[in-house]
């Protein structure tokens, strides 16, 4: 299981096989994941995704 870091962006792999960059934000006051989709700069959490995805890893192509 990977620990989420905030601020740190993670690719993700959806089930159709697409991979996206998404940031972790934070956890909000209801233990939600909260979520922004670099590609689109769309925040949400992750009760609102409504197909299948994993977390990848870290985006290797960060500075930092």
């Amino acid at each position: 299981m990977i620990t989420l870091e905030p601020q740190v962006i993670y690719l993700i792999k959806l089930c159709s096989g697409e991979q996206r960059r998404w940031q972790y934000l934070r956890t909000d006051g209801l233990t939600r994941t909260v979520w922004r989709d670099m590609d689109t700069g769309r925040e949400f959490n992750e009760t609102s995704v409504l197909y299948v995805w994993e977390i990848v890893g870290k985006d290797s192509s960060q500075h930092g």
